[in-house]
């Protein structure tokens, strides 16, 4: 179900709200009202999207995107009625990419989940999955996430979308800074050297950025 979202929020009609706003997209909306149906649904269907309520019956908002985490990097977007509670849930880490507060426009709710989905760069390869999370500035391959400064997203963000081009530093450099800043090439191999050994740490000995002599850098995938 590649184009699923699901919906778990215990108020019906809210939940079939929300998915009366998903029917009139190209996604398809599924719901769940317990929290403890999730996992399994989950590891059965992989939807593209998850919209999970804090509070539910069963196992909590909390619980629940913990458990998806350990075997999932879809995207998660929590959901509670307190705006208090976000601050509380930012604290956690638990790996949502993004937080709605209650009351909401549906509107919002889809525009919010296609602007997380825009954000969240997933290539396939033959290992396994290679994600970008914009929102928690993280990348995730081989089953493990590890953290990066904003720096270093901008910089493997454009090798990401599209593996195997290779891109100069000039280029890269373009990417990494809004304010179109002066950097020489020192600067660039010096956050390579950063990034390639934080992907070290997740890669399992796959070199994943590779340097062309002369040129610039790719990312290569298996």
């Amino acid at each position: 179900m590649s184009n699923s979202i699901l919906i778990v929020e215990d108020e019906i009609k809210l939940a079939n709200l929300l998915a009366d706003y998903f029917n009139l997209t190209e996604y398809k909306p599924y719901q769940i009202h317990h929290g403890d149906e999730v996992i399994a649904w989950v590891k059965a269907n992989q939807p593209k999207a998850i919209l999970l309520d804090l509070m539910l019956p069963g196992k909590d908002g909390i619980e629940l995107c913990k458990e998806i985490r350990q075997f999932s990097n879809v995207p998660i977007l929590m959901i509670t009625a307190k705006v208090e509670e976000i601050d509380r849930l930012l604290g956690l880490e638990l790996g949502a990419d993004d937080y709605i507060c209650k009351p909401f426009s549906p509107r919002e709710v889809v525009a919010r989940v296609k602007a997380v989905l825009r954000r969240t760069v997933t290539i396939e390869t033959n290992i396994t999955a290679f994600t970008l999370h914009e929102f928690r500035l993280s990348v995730s391959f081989c089953g493990q996430e590890v953290s990066l400064t904003s720096v270093e997203f901008q910089l493997l963000k454009p090798l990401a979308h599209k593996p195997g081009q290779i891109f100069t530093r000039e280029q890269l450099m373009q990417s990494m800074y809004s304010d179109h800043r002066i950097v020489n090439h020192r600067t660039i191999d010096s956050h390579i050297k950063k990034l390639r050994r934080k992907l070290d740490d997740i890669s399992q000995g796959v070199d994943l950025i590779q340097s062309v002599y002369g040129t610039g850098y790719c990312l290569v995938l298996p």
